[in-house]
């Protein structure tokens, strides 16, 4: 199935539910993204699920909530939109039974679906209630799992909500942030628990409408990484319902947990969210439902965000039995296909036209990408520093980056033992896989070195460990330094010690990717090894490839792997989302086949990550590493990556290459004769930065409330 056909039966099933209330005190929206305040009253919004009778047991529903529910429909929503308003009493202690809200409280759910016969999708607003709210113990223990392995690592500390959700001026606001930052930090498991079932907890409401559709749900069991997901909101809907109202953004599933459990409580998902579409359902690619999106987790350092899906599994073994996993009866308009779940057939809002054509993430088969990630290992050095590494052959040769054993040529710190993810005063200059982007970037150091002695030379790196995941339970091994490049490829090669059996090499592809081609970057990016994860799976697409001269010394070695006689790949841009840890990565088609290694990403003035602005090197430049894995034998095959390149290195540091010129013209601009000496090379940008360098480096200016001055401004970009 196409995007749109996915869609036009998913909106079926998607609502946006309004909560407004009054709020003399403008207290209610409080950790709240986006809000309406106005003469005394707070709206809220977030997204819902819509409940067919297909998928709740009516029987229970009158016995909890009486006769009176003829022709209602529940619908499942977060509960944060609603807890704001509910009684003192029970707002402290959610109830088992129906909770009351304040009085005055109003609830209005906006739907596609008017009855049984409509054929346009013209939303209307009904008049909701609230029956009760759920509360989700597997997956409140996962979140509780994931907050609690990062307590005392400062830069890891998690914030719930978006980004936007900052908190202004509002000094209640800042006092609760502090103290519930405090208390994760000190490591109180009460707190994290409460917080966690916040996060976590369902509203069950219910509307006038008779709805019979069949809704299939995907099993926890069978969600894969790299899984194709699409979700339906209504992201900032309080603002206006008819530009926002049931919106699409489609991805994957990055990652689940527990890892090495059948039944997964909490997925993680690599796709747009934006506040206001907490409560979206999410579809697989036969549109059938995953679960449902709630708020994120939100790296308070990097700002880095972890999208979460909670399974409809796991909603429904907390909802006592008031609903359905699987449909429980079958109606005229859906049917089902064998090895395609349930598909639409003559239905309201389906639009029936083939979409052959139409680009899905979903033609890519999940089962190549899960086998991949076989091939991508988790390098830790010391206790602290970790990146992800790629396998090469079965004799244990591991290919990472560099700047994960010799940080100092990248503009980073020493290798301390410590890095990221354990010390706060090495974050600024420690990131695993980022690249500050705008801030000078220092030419890298070229050092012939002897091929004789490159075993030799590299004894001085201590406590190299690799975890394997090819086998279950994964294996940990030690690994040597084999080689680091000095030339202008951020690349160095690991050797196990001892190599282990069944290993699962990469299979790489030399040809220069397409603009537009599918890409997924695989990498064990954010959670290191405390966090137990087998490696994350973002997709996106390649942005763009940089070329450069071919240089001689590949046209005699690597002739086979060039896909142009003048020029090859030199650099890859992708839209998959790259995170600290990801070093070292893989990025591959939709083969699974590797077309670049994951090396770094950008970063805004202000030190905040760009996830989804990153930087690969291409498998045509990595040419000569692959030639030499075959046998290990030929280590001259490994000078050629250390011959200087001025214009590489200038691509590399994001500067404007002097030459060669690719694409000559015949009057350049003025602008670009300007950077002719060493001292003038690099983007205007990063000159505007360099200049300034006293606002960004100096003291921050605080004012009198104790805040950072308004007069001081970080750049965004």
């Amino acid at each position: 199935m196409g995007h749109s056909e996915i869609f036009d039966f998913a909106r079926n099933f998607a609502v946006m539910v309004k909560v407004r209330g009054p709020d003399p005190k403008g207290m209610k929206m409080r950790r709240h993204a986006f809000h309406h305040y106005r003469s005394g009253e707070t709206t809220l919004s977030a997204s819902g699920l819509l409940v067919p009778d297909t998928l709740c047991d009516t029987q229970v529903v009158k016995r909890l909530y009486g006769d009176n529910f003829e022709d209602r429909v529940l619908v499942v929503t977060v509960a944060s939109v609603v807890e704001p308003f509910l009684s003192p009493q029970h707002r402290e202690n959610i109830p088992q039974g129906r909770p009351d809200l304040i009085s005055g409280v109003r609830i209005d759910i906006m739907t596609e679906k008017t009855n049984e016969e409509s054929d346009q999708g013209t939303p209307c607003w009904l008049v909701g209630e609230l029956l009760s709210l759920v509360d989700v113990p597997a997956s409140a223990l996962c979140v509780q799992s994931l907050v609690e392995s990062s307590l005392g690592l400062s830069e890891h500390e998690w914030e719930l909500g978006w980004s936007l959700a900052t908190h202004n001026n509002d000094s209640q606001s800042s006092k609760d942030n502090f103290k519930f930052q405090g208390r994760l930090a000190m490591g109180g498991p009460s707190s994290t628990s409460l917080m966690c079932k916040s996060l976590t907890r369902m509203a069950i409401l219910s509307v006038p409408l008779s709805f019979k559709d069949l809704l299939n749900y995907k099993k926890s069991s069978m969600n894969k990484r790299g899984d194709f997901l699409l979700a339906v909101g209504s992201p900032f809907g309080v603002l206006s319902p008819t530009h926002f109202f049931n919106s699409l953004s489609v991805g994957c599933i990055a990652n689940c947990y527990p890892p090495n459990s059948s039944d997964g409580s909490l997925l993680m998902a690599d796709i747009r969210s934006l506040p206001g579409m907490e409560g979206s359902p999410v579809f697989s690619e036969h549109a059938s439902l995953t679960g449902v999106l709630i708020r994120p987790l939100r790296q308070k350092t990097s700002g880095a965000e972890i999208q979460l899906v909670i399974p409809w599994e796991a909603i429904v073994n907390a909802a006592s039995g008031l609903l359905w996993k699987s449909p429980q009866n079958t109606v005229e308009g859906l049917c089902y296909q064998e090895g395609n779940s349930y598909a639409p057939r003559k239905g309201p809002f389906t639009d029936q036209k083939k979409s052959e054509e139409h680009l899905s993430f979903a033609s890519s088969s999940p089962l190549l990408i899960e086998n991949t990630m076989a091939s991508v290992c988790l390098i830790t050095i010391g206790d602290g520093v970790w990146a992800s590494g790629i396998l090469l052959n079965n004799q244990g040769l591991i290919l990472t980056n560099a700047h994960l054993l010799e940080p100092w040529r990248f503009g980073k710190t020493h290798i301390s033992g410590r890095g990221y993810g354990t010390n706060r005063e090495l974050f600024s200059s420690m990131l695993e896989g980022t690249t500050s982007l705008g801030n000078k970037v220092e030419t890298v150091q070229i050092s012939q070195t002897s091929p004789s002695k490159m075993l030799n030379i590299y004894g001085n790196h201590r406590n190299i460990r690799v975890r394997l995941d090819h086998v279950k339970p994964w294996v940990w091994c030690d690994a040597k330094v084999v080689y680091i490049c000095k030339g202008p490829w951020d690349v160095a090669l690991l050797q196990l010690e001892p190599v282990l059996d069944n290993l699962s090499p990469i299979v790489a592809n030399f040809s220069s990717p397409s603009t537009g081609s599918k890409a997924y970057v695989i990498g064990h990016g954010l959670f290191g090894p405390k966090g137990g994860f087998f490696p994350s799976v973002c997709s996106g697409v390649v942005a763009k490839v940089v070329e450069a001269k071919t240089p001689q010394s590949y046209h005699s070695n690597q002739r086979e792997h060039m896909h142009t006689h003048d020029h090859f790949p030199a650099m890859l841009e992708t839209t998959a989302a790259v995170h600290p840890g990801a070093s070292g990565g893989a990025v591959i088609n939709s083969d699974g086949h590797m077309i670049g290694l994951v090396t770094s990403n950008a970063r805004h003035g202000g030190g905040s990550i760009i996830p989804h602005l990153n930087f690969s090197i291409p498998s045509a430049a990595l040419a000569p590493i692959f030639k030499f894995a075959k046998d290990m034998q030929d280590l001259s095959l490994l000078r050629i990556l250390d011959e200087p390149n001025e214009y590489i290195s200038s691509v590399w540091a994001l500067m404007q290459p002097s030459s060669p010129k690719l694409n000559p013209v015949s009057d350049p601009p003025r602008s670009l004769l300007d950077y002719k000496s060493k001292e003038e090379k690099g983007s205007q940008f990063a000159k505007f930065i360099a200049e300034r360098k006293d606002i960004y480096n100096g003291t921050p200016q605080i004012g009198k409330s104790g805040l950072l001055s308004k007069d001081v401004i970080p750049s965004k970009l």
